[in-house]
Parts: structure tokens; C-alpha cells; sequence
């Protein structure tokens, strides 16, 4: 940083930033119509947004968001980044999701703090190591990098584990995917508002969607607090609240909202050098670029529209934390969190038009869906932009609840974060 440059951030930090422009247009009002509204601010959003633009040339669009750009669950995530999922169908969104984040950072021209640090997800019994290795061979096929690491390249992977044969659930293996990792939450929507933005893209912060308006089975706008908006195409990217928005079309969708929260420790030096989850014991581990250890488990079991998480997650993952990384004792808890999130019965996400002409939904990505960001965006814009699913996305319609044609990711979903 020259002189020059560090003067001016010392001066706009003393005047509150009044000489910056923003990284995005934010309109004071909304046009009186849009060719498509995206609901919902987060990365999903702005990810659909951004896409639509750059991939099929749909500029006049708005992306509504009733907080501010990153409010909801983009801002509350742990932003860990894998595709080691079962299924073919899985294991193809997700892929789709990875390589797309492997060059996003230059794409968008924005530092996404992209560390493809390597995800383990340990083995504590037989049962489980052979589930994890069937895994393994399945991601093979698909193409996703994985493998089986046994307890001493467990631990040299990952040097502070407590790999005692004497804990409760002692670590037999583990399966490593080396190109996953983590990245940073906010540095993505902003990212993506502001590309998005540079292609003609409206993002309006602060407005709420109160009513979905229809005309004999069609979409014909949306009504907000800040006035009616005339829209052939409503897309949907709410998180928790789908089934919200998807009853003022009269649609009632297999999904239900947990809470879902997070901590993280006090900043110390490097001493966690990969993101670590363990099933068995429901609780995993990474460190941010500050210093602070991140961690988390699994959601909370009742529902609810809060953010707040309940206690005893909170006692139950660090019991099981302190037996994996004894070191933790003696940290201290910096803050908590909690999210909503949105569940589906066989912990896949439905990505889908609906009977109501001009209404696509994307939603029911559970405890899974920041990983997918890029991948669900790319893939959602192709389908608002052409009404049909492409091959990635056609798994994951409406339709399969009732075909049986399920996408059962319970096991790779599992802490999955």
C-alpha cells in the first residue's frame, strides 16, 4: 500500500467511508417492471442473479432482498466447501458448485478468500469406515477427488487430532477430499452484487416481498414495501423461508425450517491446518483467516423461524470437541450464532418450476447449501432463463416426491456443512 493509499483509508475511515462509491447500484425505488425478480438477497441469490445476466443476456432484473445484501444465512454460515456427496445426482451439483469456486475469485475480479484447504470426515467404527469408503469409490466414479486415509496419515494430515485409542469414539480413518476447503461468506455476495450490478442488475436492500400476485395460474408480479412490481418470473432463493413464499402462490412444499447455529474461539496462531467433521460424534472444526476456530454440528431438532440455537448443542459438540482436539479447553468462546435453515425429506434441494406458471423455487438446501453457491446459482438461471432443467438440475424438481425418485443424502449430509 503507498502513501497515498493508506492516507486515503485512514481519512475515509474518519469520515464514514462518504468518499467511496458503493460496490453496487442500490436504487432508492424499484422499476415499475422487471423480465424476472429474484427473491432473496444471499449468495444464491445474487449467484442466479449474476448468471442470468452473464450466461443468457436477462439484464433487466431485480434481486429484492428485506434485509441488506448477506443479512440471512450467507452471512451466518461456517462456509466450508466439499463435493464428496453419494449419489451421481449429488456429486454433480455439488462438483459443478467446486469448479465454479475454483476460479470465482478471478472471474469476479473479487478476493474471495478462496483456501482449498482439504475436509475430512472421520471413521469412529467399522460400520462407518466401510459407509465412508463406499463413499470414496462413488465419488471415484463421479470424478470427485477423494480418499482413504488410515489412522497414521490421519494424523499426519492433521497433527493436533487425538488420535488415543482410549476415547470414547476413537478415530479409525478418515476420508479426505483435498480440493475442498473454505472460503469467505461476506467477500462472496458482495462479489457477486457488485458483478451482478455491473451488468445492469437492480439489487434493492430493504424491501420486502408482502404478496406474490397471480393471474389464473400465472405469475404477474410481486407486491413489496416499497410498491407493486410488474414481473412475468419470480424466482425464489429464500433459504428458511421457501415454503413462506411458496404458500402466497398456494403451494405447499415438503420442507421444514430448523435453527442451525455456530461459534467460534478466540483468535489464536495457525493450529488447525484443514476443516475436520465427524458424524459419529456431530461436530466439526476449521479456522478462519483471523485466527478464530470455527465450529459447529448438526441442526437444532425443533421448528422454528429463529436465529438463536439452544444450549445444549452447544454442551453436546464441545464435549465431543474436547475429545478430538483437547487443546480447545483452555480457548475461549468469542461469540455464537445461529441461522435458519431449510430441510427436505431426503436432505437434497429442490431446484424446480412449479405448477404455478413463471414461479421457480429454489430452496431446501439444509445444512448443505452455502458449498453449492456458484453451482445452484449457474444452474437456477438456466432454468428461469429457459424454463426447463438442464441435466444438473433435472434430479432435483417438485416432482420427485411424488415419482420416488429421491435424492437420499442423509449420510453425506449428515454434520454436513
Amino acid at each position: 500500500m503507498n502513501r497515498y493509499n493508506a492516507f486515503r483509508l485512514i481519512r475515509e475511515g474518519l469520515t464514514g467511508q462518504k468518499g467511496w462509491e458503493p460496490a453496487w447500484r442500490s436504487p432508492a425505488e424499484p422499476r415499475p417492471s422487471y423480465d424476472a425478480v429474484v427473491i432473496g438477497g444471499g449468495g444464491h441469490g445474487l449467484a442466479t442473479a449474476y448468471y442470468l445476466a452473464k450466461e443468457h443476456g436477462m439484464t433487466n432484473i431485480a434481486v429484492i432482498e428485506k434485509g441488506w445484501i448477506g443479512s440471512g444465512n450467507a452471512g451466518r454460515n461456517t462456509t466450508i466447501i466439499r463435493s464428496n456427496y453419494l449419489y451421481d445426482e449429488s456429486a454433480a451439483i455439488y462438483n459443478h458448485a467446486l469448479d465454479l469456486w475454483k476460479g470465482l475469485g478471478r472471474e469476479l475480479n473479487f478476493n474471495i478468500m478462496m483456501s482449498h484447504r482439504g475436509v475430512l470426515n472421520l471413521a469412529h467404527d467399522e460400520g462407518e469406515a466401510r459407509q465412508l469408503k463406499r463413499r470414496v469409490e462413488a465419488n471415484r466414479l463421479n470424478g470427485v477427488d477423494a480418499e482413504w486415509l488410515e489412522p497414521d496419515e490421519v494424523k499426519k494430515f492433521c497433527p493436533p487430532i487425538n488420535m488415543a485409542p482410549s476415547i470414547r469414539y476413537p478415530v479409525i480413518g478418515a476420508t479426505l477430499q483435498r480440493s475442498g476447503g473454505t472460503n469467505r461468506h461476506d467477500a462472496v455476495v458482495w462479489g457477486y452484487a457488485r458483478a451482478a450490478s455491473g451488468l445492469g442488475v437492480d439489487i434493492i436492500e430493504q424491501c420486502e416481498v408482502t404478496e406474490i400476485l397471480t393471474e389464473k395460474g400465472t405469475v404477474t408480479g410481486v407486491q413489496t414495501t416499497r410498491g407493486a412490481i410488474n414481473t412475468p418470473k419470480v424466482a425464489c432463493v429464500t433459504a428458511a423461508h421457501t415454503s413462506v413464499m411458496a404458500n402466497m402462490v398456494g403451494l405447499r412444499l415438503p420442507v421444514e425450517s430448523h435453527p442451525l447455529q455456530a461459534l467460534v474461539s478466540e483468535p489464536v496462531k495457525p493450529v488447525m491446518p484443514c476443516v475436520c467433521m465427524s458424524n459419529a460424534v456431530h461436530v466439526y472444526m476449521s479456522q478462519s483467516d483471523k485466527g478464530e476456530l470455527v465450529i459447529g454440528a448438526g441442526i437444532d431438532p425443533y421448528l422454528s423461524y429463529t436465529q438463536r440455537g439452544s444450549m445444549d448443542i452447544i454442551e453436546h459438540q464441545m464435549a465431543s470437541l474436547k475429545e478430538l482436539f483437547p487443546f480447545v479447553s483452555r480457548l475461549r468462546l468469542m461469540r455464537q450464532w445461529g441461522g435458519t435453515v431449510d430441510v427436505c425429506p431426503d436432505a437434497s434441494p429442490i431446484i424446480s418450476k412449479t405448477p404455478v406458471d413463471g414461479f421457480y423455487v429454489n430452496g431446501g438446501w439444509g445444512t448443505g447449501g452455502w458449498k453449492a453457491t456458484p453451482g445452484s446459482g449457474h444452474v437456477f438461471a438456466d432454468l428461469v432463463a429457459r424454463d426447463e432443467p438442464n441435466a444438473i438440475a433435472a434430479p432435483f424438481t417438485i416432482d420427485r416426491f411424488v415419482s420416488g425418485a429421491l435424492v437420499a443424502e442423509h449420510g453425506a449430509a449428515a454434520v454436513a456443512h
